[in-house]
């Protein structure tokens, strides 16, 4: 069978690869009131360290309306947060699952749960990225925009894990990247395609997508913000951007903190097209993973 498929980081798998995932996502989302049973037979364990609505829900319905299970553990159910080591916890996993997904703050622990495994493990989330979220705003942006390539995308706020994997995925689909955040926050290293605006306005002038997330991200309870407000999303900030542009967050949102009221009531926010669309995406991921247990992608 070769080696598993891990979907840990987009910049680990080819380019061509994943506009491929993201073309079957389109795909599967047709069919969404008549899935095919692709998963039959099959197992995903989901094992988190965080709180999950989004993560757990789009993986746990996209397994089952493709005809697979699911078994669903908290980190602290496990004996990996025991004397057990990571190794053997990675080994057993994989005698009695098809694939796991991990939501876990550690992306050091998710590399090494996928170096001993000998099944799929997919990044559900951790501190470092969030590869799964990003291909399914690259899905919203090519339904509402009609492609990703070309396009001018602007990130505000934290430069946090979602951050991060938008700036992994704008070489791939040859998108700009801009990046506005406190000067503290900003990328420590040139990026392709990545370009730092501290100056918010100037930033969105003419984007196409303003994206934004929250300033405090769980494990961060009690973090000042008062620094982040210059990059709040608000109706003059968006002023800034095309009259067609867009506006995403991955959720959940800390209303008129990171983004105003105002701005969510418009036709700009595609935030639940968003969120439906972490489904689709999951499904096609999944199934690239499970590509060699015989589903047919």
């Amino acid at each position: 069978m070769g080696a598993p498929r891990h979907f840990l980081d987009l910049n680990d798998i080819p380019g061509d690869t994943l506009k491929g995932i993201l073309k079957n996502a389109h795909a599967l989302k047709k069919q969404k009131f008549s899935p095919p049973q692709i998963f039959a037979g099959l197992s995903l364990a989901m094992i988190f360290d965080k709180r999950s609505t989004r993560t757990r829900m789009s993986f746990e319905v996209a397994m089952k309306q493709l005809g697979g299970h699911t078994l669903v553990m908290n980190a602290e159910e496990m004996q990996i947060t025991g004397a057990e080591s990571i190794e053997d916890t990675s080994k057993v996993l994989s005698r009695f699952v098809d694939a796991a997904m991990f939501r876990i703050s550690s992306h050091e622990r998710l590399l090494e749960i996928a170096k001993y495994a000998s099944v799929p493990i997919i990044n559900g989330l951790t501190d470092h990225s969030h590869p799964c979220q990003i291909m399914a705003d690259l899905m919203t942006i090519e339904e509402k925009l009609g492609g990703v390539t070309g396009k001018k995308i602007a990130w505000f706020g934290d430069y946090n894990n979602v951050a991060r994997t938008f700036a992994q995925a704008a070489p791939i689909w040859d998108f700009q990247l801009i990046v506005s955040c406190p000067e503290d926050l900003k990328p420590k290293t040139a990026l392709k395609n990545v370009t730092y605006i501290k100056d918010a306005k100037e930033a969105a002038k003419d984007a196409d997508v303003v994206v934004t997330d929250t300033w405090v991200s769980m494990g961060q309870e009690g973090k000042a913000i008062d620094k982040f407000f210059p990059w709040q999303v608000n109706t003059a900030l968006m002023k800034q951007a095309k009259p067609n542009a867009i506006f995403m967050h991955c959720m959940p949102i800390h209303h008129n903190e990171e983004v105003t009221d105002e701005v969510l009531a418009t036709p700009a926010s595609v935030i639940y097209d968003e969120a439906e669309n972490r489904l689709h995406a999951q499904k096609a991921i999944l199934a690239w993973c499970l590509e060699n247990s015989g589903v047919k992608v």
